[in-house]
């Protein structure tokens, strides 16, 4: 897919050390689970896990690709959010950015790309965002999705706060017309 700056695509070998790179910086992990940074060896078994639930679900995080320069800047898409069982069944939409990438709309254009994807090309009746509530920027992203806060819960693995947020595939076209 593309956007108006960005192409979201699957994964390729290259993209591993870029995204690498994003996951090893403190400053990006923060919010993300308790914020442990990841290592090369971690990276490459995220991107083949999520290759395996592009697989097996017909969804998945996709990498995220600056036109212009085309560098790896992060990934947006879809998932299963194992990691929060009370939610499920559902879907989440995330991203994920290196900083230098943070500030540009990057992360709202291409999460926009990726809920139209969820529920046009998917056929999603509802997608879910998580974020602790200390992360203001992905939460304006969210808003800026037409988001709303359905939950407030406590993320077991991380036992951090969790901050659940939702829209409907109804309230999406509704907005979209």
């Amino acid at each position: 897919m593309e956007t108006a700056r960005l192409v979201l695509r699957r994964w390729r070998e290259e993209d591993v050390a870029a995204m690498a790179a994003v996951n090893a910086d403190p400053e990006v992990m923060r919010w993300i689970g308790d914020g442990s940074v990841r290592d090369e060896a971690r990276t490459r078994a995220g991107i083949e896990a999520i290759e395996r639930e592009w697989e097996h679900e017909g969804f998945g995080l996709f990498a995220v690709e600056v036109r212009e320069s085309g560098r790896l800047a992060g990934f947006t898409g879809l998932s299963v959010p194992h990691f929060l069982p009370e939610v499920l069944p559902a879907v989440e939409i995330g991203w994920r950015l290196g900083r230098e990438f943070w500030g540009k709309g990057y992360a709202t254009e291409a999460a926009g790309a990726a809920l139209r994807f969820g529920f046009l090309d998917r056929g999603l009746n509802q997608i879910v965002s998580i974020a602790q509530p200390e992360n203001t920027a992905s939460e304006r992203i969210m808003a800026k999705l037409g988001m709303r806060l359905l939950r407030e819960t406590v993320d077991p693995g991380a036992g951090r706060v969790a901050r659940v947020h939702g829209l409907s595939r109804v309230e999406y076209e509704a907005a979209a017309a």
